[in-house]
């Protein structure tokens, strides 16, 4: 008789090449599961994650994804199939993490129907059908986890952002309905709201104008901004085992900004 192999968990990961997105996978990977790391622009970045993962003795796999682009879900999904099997020798993803996005305002008398519709691409469009594409090889009993924004809170209303705010916010609408719907597969569905976190978004925003940092923190409770670790441990623990009691929730990680 052969031996019968356990299963590996595996997580996927959007947006993992930097920022918050590659702060979870390194905090997923160290609680043990295989991360599949997903870049758009930045392969070398995923690479990066991929080996920081593989160097504290975890395991991980980049593949490329552009979730403003929903017609290439299927060929995802394919390709996703295959590293599952080839690497960890299993056809399910415990977890999907739509962490993949961009940052920058538009102020409303600038804005233009094209870069509403990237804004909905990307942040709404994008995570919701890129969950239902990968539903079929989502284990029951897993769980999705959305990145929403602090932005579409209230208290935290910058000029500037109200197409960015309106898709984050839909999210968290979303979040809540597919809690509901996927309840009968005991599949969890969450989202969290990060603050101002140290990232890349906004072309490197933090490194280009570190002044702008003293003021977010002074109006942060903790008296800092967030670090990518702060956001990717809070997003492991949501995905995992030891969140199995919570879904359709979302929950603000930002340190108290905007309290």
């Amino acid at each position: 008789m052969s031996e019968q192999r356990d299963e590996k968990s595996v997580v996927v990961v959007t947006g993992a090449s930097a920022g918050i997105g590659r702060g979870a996978a390194v905090e997923i990977a160290a609680r043990g599961s295989g991360v599949v790391v997903t870049y758009n622009s930045r392969p070398a970045g995923a690479e990066e994650t991929v080996a920081t993962i593989r160097a504290a003795g975890g395991s991980a796999v980049a593949l490329p994804l552009d979730v403003g682009r929903s017609e290439t879900f299927p060929e995802f999904r394919a390709a996703l199939s295959s590293v599952l099997e080839s690497e960890w020798g299993t056809q399910r993803v415990q977890a999907l993490v739509n962490n993949a996005g961009f940052g920058g305002g538009v102020a409303f008398e600038e804005m233009t129907e094209d870069a509403f519709d990237r804004y909905y691409r990307v942040l709404l469009r994008g995570p919701y059908f890129l969950t239902q594409t990968l539903l079929p090889l989502l284990a029951d009993g897993g769980a999705v986890l959305m990145t929403s924004s602090s932005s579409a809170r209230p208290g935290d209303t910058e000029p500037g952002y109200s197409g960015y705010a309106a898709m984050k916010g839909a999210l968290v609408v979303a979040t809540r309905f597919l809690a509901k719907e996927l309840s009968h597969r005991s599949i969890r569905v969450n989202s969290i709201s990060p603050g101002p976190t140290r990232t890349r978004l906004g072309d490197d925003a933090f490194e280009r104008f570190p002044a702008i940092i003293e003021g977010l923190a002074a109006k942060t409770a903790l008296g800092r901004i967030g670090e990518p670790e702060d956001i990717g441990r809070v997003i492991a623990f949501l995905v995992s085992d030891d969140a199995a009691w919570i879904t359709g929730e979302d929950l603000q990680v930002s340190g108290g900004y905007a309290l």
